[in-house]
């Protein structure tokens, strides 16, 4: 199952240089790295990251992550994939722009 990371360019770019992505202010706040599953990117991209521009969508197998991927409910009960370590550059298998639509929205449009 392929998991998703919403992220400013910039901060892909400098973990793309480290080799290593430690995740967001955010992530790095609640202790894990955010993911959200096809199903979910949309309404995350809505709720976070409205207005913002020049953001990436990276896709991760969950597979490759091992026992620190964790499934945990967040959203409505939803369960969200979370990652207790830092995510290996070397184990995003895409990365794609996240164009914002009229309203200012991120389409994650990669996403079946």
């Amino acid at each position: 199952m392929r998991i998703y990371k919403i992220l400013p360019r910039r901060d892909w770019e400098q973990a793309w240089g480290a080799q290593v992505y430690e995740g967001s202010e955010l992530d790095r706040a609640d202790g894990f790295i955010h993911f959200s599953t096809a199903a979910q990117a949309q309404e995350t991209a809505r709720r976070h990251f409205h207005g913002q521009k020049d953001l990436v969508v990276l896709e991760i197998e969950a597979d490759d992550l091992g026992a620190d991927l964790r499934w945990e409910p967040s959203r409505g009960g939803d369960l969200f994939p979370h990652l207790y370590a830092a995510l290996p550059a070397s184990l995003v298998r895409g990365v794609a722009d996240a164009p914002l639509d009229p309203d200012g929205t991120p389409l994650i449009g990669i996403l079946p």
